[in-house]
């Protein structure tokens, strides 16, 4: 999260969603920047603007960062001098994505920072809510912050602490926080996962060859060749040291709340999810939504790639054939990156081209992953019905996102997604197409292997469906009772 003045969680550019970052970290391997090099390169869809390594060389008693604008592999391929310059047996490593502002070097993670008692770095996924509140008290007490990133609001409590040694001091900084978040942090003997108390964010640890390993999703262990131990619990505090892998659970237990937009759309199909395999649970949705949308069509076509596996999951339910009408150029970059709303449309003229023998004359169902905006969902019913579709039947693999998210997803305001203002119906009429229907809740809770979602405290965090926040939200409760303040004076 960048702390700024203005409202930091609808940028204008964006037609759909991003995830804030991923993390990855090895203790106790010569090649441990390599490793974590590869680690990131499979953790690339959850950031693409910047990447970084951190590690510590005991020969030298030296902290070593590199921290690059662009991907992974334009910066830590074999052919890149920046491996070279990150020896150690301990590294970690943050792939990134800015929720608003422009990117700068110096929010680019791992952040690095001299305390009392040796160096601290330290990665971070997620958002907190109450960080813009923190950095203001930390400022008004004399801190000095080198980035605009909540990240160094901890870097900044863990300083400041008085206690004893530095996991507890670690540990009070994290009591401070509200909001979602992973972290990934480490000292010169030790390497350190957190957590947060409701789970918002997910974390792993792995092993290989006895080496821990921590990373945001089970891919990057698979491209390591290390084998998945188990998911850090929420609230738990982990350190690990050559004596070992030490938990701690400084916050009082409750259950868990993960974001159910890692199944929905941001972890990769390959990953495993608090058990559950991503790619089988999106099917799930799939199967789901043809006990509810039963429709006489002739071809099921995924809105590659986030559709592609629920519309098999489909197709394999209703019996009705799977094709791709719709070819994805994985060669054009996402369409929210653009800056304007016309050089959206041009991208996704560019991103995507209709299958025009497979569509024509057909009856089409489109089943993509979720509706945000709506503006690359219609221009997608266009190009589908400019190759000839009879009709087309758009289904949606979650349920309507009607409130923004505030723990990691960077999405548009309250007033810019699409069905916080229309009803189904109303949005049909905007795609343009023949009947369209959204995965009930039940539904989605179904295939997330729940049979029923308890209303009291749901067993995942679905605030962008329901409105029900697991957490405080202190900055942007602030916003809200200060834009209230001036509408009174206003009125009066």
């Amino acid at each position: 999260m960048e702390i700024v003045e203005d409202d930091d969680f609808s940028p204008a550019s964006k037609d759909g969603m991003r995830h804030k970052c991923g993390v990855f970290g090895v203790f106790g391997r010569d090649d441990a920047a390599v490793l974590t090099a590869l680690g990131l390169h499979s953790l690339q869809h959850r950031g693409q603007e910047a990447c970084g390594i951190a590690s510590y060389d005991p020969n030298t008693n030296r902290f070593h960062t590199e921290r690059h604008f662009g991907l992974v592999g334009d910066n830590f391929s074999e052919k890149k001098s920046a491996i070279a310059r990150l020896p150690g047996r301990v590294a970690i490593g943050h792939n990134r994505y800015s929720t608003s502002g422009k990117v700068a070097l110096r929010n680019i993670q791992p952040i690095y920072g001299d305390l009392a008692g040796g160096g601290f770095a330290i990665a971070h996924n997620g958002n907190l809510t109450n960080a813009r509140s923190l950095h203001a008290e930390l400022v008004k007490t004399g801190a000095i912050f080198q980035s605009t990133m909540d990240t160094e609001v901890v870097l900044q409590l863990t300083a400041r602490s008085d206690r004893g040694n530095f996991i507890d001091r670690f540990i009070e900084a994290l009591k401070r926080l509200e909001g979602g978040y992973a972290f990934v942090g480490m000292t010169k003997k030790k390497m350190i996962g957190a957590r947060d108390p409701w789970g918002l964010r997910p974390l792993v640890l792995g092993e290989l060859d006895g080496a821990p390993v921590l990373a945001s999703e089970t891919c990057a262990l698979n491209a390591i060749g290390a084998s998945f131990i188990r998911d850090i619990e929420n609230g738990e505090v982990v350190v690990i040291s050559e004596d070992g892998v030490e938990s701690l659970t400084p916050f009082p237990r409750r259950k868990a709340t993960p974001c159910v937009f890692e199944y929905v759309y941001f972890a990769r199909p390959d990953s495993e999810m608090y058990g559950r395999s991503v790619y089988e649970t999106r099917c799930e949705f799939g199967r789901q939504l043809a006990r509810e949308a039963k429709i006489d069509a002739d071809i099921v076509c995924p809105v590659p790639d986030g559709g592609s596996p629920a519309a098999l999951g489909y197709s394999q339910a209703s019996g009705i054939p799977f094709g791709f009408g719709i070819i994805r150029n994985h060669y054009v970059g996402r369409t929210f990156i653009q800056p304007t709303q016309s050089s959206r449309v041009t991208s996704v003229s560019r991103k995507h081209a209709a299958n025009r023998p497979l569509l024509e004359g057909k009856k089409v169902v489109l089943i993509d992953d979720s509706i945000v905006r709506g503006n690359t969902s219609k221009r997608i019913v266009d190009m589908v019905k400019h190759a000839g579709a009879a009709e087309i039947h758009f289904l949606v693999a979650s349920p309507p996102i009607k409130y923004p998210d505030f723990y990691g997803i960077d999405m548009p305001s309250k007033g810019e997604l699409i069905a916080s203002s229309m009803s189904v119906e109303e949005i049909r009429k905007f795609l343009g197409v023949t009947s369209l229907k959204f995965i009930s809740l039940d539904g989605f809770y179904a295939g997330l292997g729940v049979a029923k979602r308890d209303e009291e405290t749901p067993q995942f965090a679905d605030h962008c469906f329901t409105g029900k926040y697991p957490t405080r939200l202190v900055d942007h409760d602030e916003d809200r009772a200060a834009k209230d303040e001036q509408l009174s004076l206003l009125d009066d």
